[in-house]
């Protein structure tokens, strides 16, 4: 029997969800968790027409008997089938993911029908998530369905007669086919020709027997993420093929993760271009929260540390786990308090919880409206900035169903702001998360959130190294330029440590430090040195940045090389293709404030229109600003100008990373020599972030042997001969499959390599 994708990945599937061989007919005890599992059913056999979605039959029974009003009067299944239908029929008009959201309402048991005594509306439950026995699960293969045209999906998983789950299997033995492919095939086929067969959906998969990825209805194929298991610890587990790839199956398709993740992962918002948008959990989302969860739950360790690294979502972590915490139902309607150290990361995660429409959602205005929640036992989530916890009074709720999420915790626990805030919650529950990697100096976060129990400290990690792999951020490379105006960073840090250890300086030290810190400042801000950096970033931008329809970020050393390094870029460009982001004080003159005071609604203005794509703005030139909590995928390239180091240089490198259209990494372009040493950039105890930074120059370096591996294909070919002649030889030397997806693999290396370099 030769290999397909039918009786190879296909039936592997369906023989690891239900134990059924197809290509034996044998029938074996699959695994299972919590007593169910998938009983397999031929599409045929099913009872429905081609043009129909839901098992009906399935659906009634499961109607019957999970609400008592309707098994009463069995008659009533009907009318809830009715409005079911109904929502299917609107995909053509409201479109997919809003029919989705009307969908999943019922799904999670959000809807009511009049079946009450007197018309008293009740709710109505098309699942149970409570005891799993209760429900039916079925999965099929090749399932016939008629929408625009007819399609037949590889797989198709149904709970209570509902089509929750899509899967396409690829052939695993071409390598130039991937799980992309079947990706492709559910987004940009399936769901546009059968779109009622995904109003239902929780998720859809795609597998080639390698690689596994999955995403929610229109997603785009760069944000279809794959799903790991706990224990998975290095790449190499992943490269074992089939059977891996088995077991993330059928640990991610377990219908009672499915159903968690329908009920307490799956958020539907909106996006900046006012669209409505699904999102689902990446698995270390999904782990971090359940990790929470139960801590909180069982209750005997009362704090935890996350790290999960820049751009892998760490705000999405917070408001999953905000919405599953306050839908635990043994917590008794818990208070979960959202703390950020900064205006702009306040702005972003509480614009997060709002798109998102999570329910009892509470910012706060101001530090007595803060307190003053907490002294009322206000039971929302309460999005807030640790600041205003100053001169909070001990005990103010002693309440143990109280949960504080504090981002960016390394910053904010040290002094007397995390001691009130721990005063005024004596009996909280304390998580601390972070994007950076916490050094075991840093005593006091590892004091306020790590439990001793937890392996290194936290209770949940996700490196640089993991987000890479599962393709949740991009690569990192560094681009040293005009080293001829680098800065003696050895001075500058033994500078710096001086002024560290000194708590109080002498009238002549302190005279010593300022003329130094000028001559330093009058160099850095010397009107040749900014014009020569400018001139080579309009130059840089204009070759490898503009014409990929990317933008970036200028980091100057303070305020006022912001306005020069403004001044002098619009040489270059249009005075509204840069905008300077500072802020402003009292004591700064007034003619600079007007022109350069920018506030909270007015930044927002900016950063939304850096993202708008067709936009005239180019650049931000910044200092402090948008280092952190700026969230700007379509920022490619930073220039950077200023000395930064450890947690304050990887959050600020770390903007260029995020995922976008064409963008394969992200640059830092080094005027100041941050770089020239790397490893003490990024010094961390965690030295794997050492590594996170490449240096393009060594990417030139692999480029010739890339080359000629991939040129070996050819060899023998008359590389001067032009036209269709010398194409049809070229094609002769690769003229099998075999030969051909060997010529992919090696060229692609090329491309990337190609790419780095030149974009």
């Amino acid at each position: 029997m030769a290999f397909n994708e039918l009786n190879s990945v296909e039936y592997y599937i369906i023989q690891k969800l239900s134990g059924l061989n197809l290509n034996s007919g044998v029938l074996s005890e699959p695994q299972s968790a919590y007593g169910v599992q998938w009983e397999y059913r031929n599409a045929e056999d099913l009872k429905r027409s081609v043009n129909e979605v839901l098992l009906e039959q399935e659906l009634k029974e499961a109607l019957i008997r999970l609400n008592p009003e309707i098994k009463a009067n069995p008659d009533l299944a009907d009318e809830v089938i009715y409005k079911l239908r109904a929502i299917l029929l609107s995909v053509n008009s409201v479109g997919l993911v809003r029919a989705n959201e009307e969908f999943f309402k019922w799904m999670c048991g959000d809807k009511t029908m009049p079946f009450g005594e007197n018309n008293r509306h009740v709710p109505v439950r098309l699942f149970d998530e409570e005891e799993f026995t209760n429900n039916s699960y079925i999965a099929t293969n090749q399932f016939r369905i008629h929408s625009r045209e007819t399609k037949i999906p590889d797989i198709v998983l149904f709970i209570n007669g509902i089509p929750v789950v899509v899967g396409e299997a690829k052939t695993p033995i071409r390598p130039s086919i991937s799980w992309m492919d079947g990706a492709y095939e559910i987004k940009e086929v399936y769901e546009n020709t059968v779109p009622q067969l995904f109003v239902p959906n929780i998720l859809s998969f795609a597998t080639e027997g390698k690689h596994l990825r999955f995403g929610g209805v229109r997603t785009p194929l760069e944000f279809w993420a794959p799903w790991r298991l706990e224990d998975e610890k290095s790449d190499l587990i992943a490269k074992l093929g089939l059977s891996e790839i088995g077991n993330e199956l059928t640990d991610l398709l377990n219908p009672v993760r499915l159903l968690d993740i329908m009920q307490n992962f799956s958020i539907f918002t909106t996006n900046k271009k006012k669209q409505r948008i699904k999102v689902i959990p990446r698995y270390q989302q999904y782990e971090g929260t359940n990790r929470i969860v139960e801590r909180v739950k069982e209750g005997s360790i009362k704090k935890g540390l996350i790290w999960h690294f820049q751009g892998s979502g760490k705000s999405l972590l917070m408001v999953f786990a905000a919405q599953k915490l306050r839908r635990a139902k043994e917590l008794k309607s818990p208070t979960v308090i959202v703390l950020v150290d900064r205006t702009d990361l306040d702005t972003q995660i509480s614009g997060t919880f709002n798109a998102a429409d999570i329910p009892n959602v509470q910012t706060t205005d101001s530090i007595s409206h803060l307190q003053k929640m907490l002294e009322q036992d206000t039971r929302k989530i309460i999005v807030s900035m640790i600041h205003k916890f100053r001169d909070a009074k001990p005990n103010m709720n002693t309440r143990d169903n109280i949960i504080v999420l504090v981002d960016e915790a390394h910053r904010t626990q040290e002094g007397d702001l995390g001691r009130q805030m721990r005063a005024a919650l004596p009996n909280a529950f304390l998580f601390g998360l972070t994007g950076t990697p916490v050094n075991k100096a840093d005593k006091n976060t590892f004091w306020a959130f790590g439990a001793e129990t937890d392996e290194g400290g936290y209770i949940s990690r996700y490196t640089f190294q993991d987000s890479l792999r599962d393709g949740a951020t991009l690569p990192l490379h560094f681009e040293p330029r005009l080293v001829d105006v680098h800065v003696d960073k050895e001075m500058l840090d033994k500078l710096f440590e001086e002024f560290k250890e000194e708590s109080a300086l002498s009238d002549e030290e302190a005279d010593a430090l300022n003329r130094k810190s000028a001559k330093m400042s009058s160099f850095l801000k010397s009107p040749e040195r900014v014009k020569k950096i400018v001139k080579d970033i309009a130059t840089h931008y204009r070759e490898k940045v503009e014409p990929h329809g990317f933008k970036a970020m200028i980091v100057t050393p303070d305020r006022y090389a912001c306005v020069q390094y403004k001044e002098e870029l619009d040489q270059y460009f249009p005075a509204e293709a840069s905008r300077v982001v500072i802020s402003t004080s009292a004591n700064d003159e007034l003619e600079f404030k007007q022109k350069y005071a920018v506030d909270k609604s007015e930044q927002e203005k900016i950063t939304d229109e850096f993202n708008d794509a067709s936009s005239d703005l180019k650049f931000l030139i910044v200092t402090a600003k948008l280092l952190t909590g700026f969230d700007a995928p379509i920022l490619q390239t930073m220039y950077l100008d200023k000395s930064l180091k450890d947690h304050t240089l990887l959050q600020a490198i770390c903007r260029t990373n995020r995922l976008f259209p064409n963008k394969t990494f992200g640059r830092i372009v080094d005027y100041f020599g941050v770089f020239d040493d790397t490893a003490k950039a990024l010094e961390f105890d965690e030295k794997t972030v050492q590594q996170i930074i490449s240096n393009l120059s060594e990417l030139r370096d692999k480029l010739p042997e890339a080359m000629n591996t991939a040129l070996a294909h050819f060899e023998g070919v008359d590389r001067t001969v032009e036209g269709f002649e010398g194409l049809e030889a070229a094609q002769n030397k690769v003229d099998t499959n075999e030969k051909k997806d060997a010529f992919a693999a090696d060229y692609k290396l090329v491309t990337n390599l190609g790419i780095a370099i030149a974009g």
